[in-house]
């Protein structure tokens, strides 16, 4: 099985400082390419790109298992251990969450823990993992 390629985004951010300090320093993404306006970094193997920009998109929500899931967001799948102890390191720095930490569809098809967080320019990020990785696209 081939490793599946990476993916590429771009998200508008208020200020690319405060985006270096909650992607590269909270969350532990290596910076790539830069500049001026905007930073590349390493989203868990992905491009992930902050784009300097005065202007950002509100977020809307759908309910999800009870939860208002804001939209747009994006994230990554990790494995559970992982997904366990970013929780655990967002949750000493204190972050505020969107959605707490917990298992989502517990017991059914796709069981899945999940958070979300919104960066320091209001993007929202969900976290996921999969006790069971082929639940993934299960339906």
């Amino acid at each position: 099985m081939s490793a599946l390629p990476p993916f590429h985004v771009a998200v508008p951010v208020h200020d690319l400082t405060a985006a270096r300090q909650f992607y590269g320093g909270l969350l532990g993404c290596a910076e790539g390419r830069t500049a001026e306006r905007w930073v590349d970094f390493n989203f868990y193997g992905h491009q992930f790109v902050a784009h300097q920009t005065p202007t950002a998109t509100a977020a809307e929500a759908n309910p999800v298992d009870g939860r208002a899931v804001p939209v747009p967001h994006y994230g990554v799948v990790l494995p559970w251990n992982d997904w366990h102890s970013l929780a655990e390191k967002l949750r000493q720095a204190e972050v505020d969450f969107i959605i707490e930490p917990y298992l989502r569809f517990e017991g059914e098809v796709g069981e899945q823990a999940t958070m979300f967080v919104r960066d320091p320019s209001g993007n929202a990020l969900e976290f996921k993992s999969f006790r069971d990785p082929s639940q993934l696209f299960a339906h």
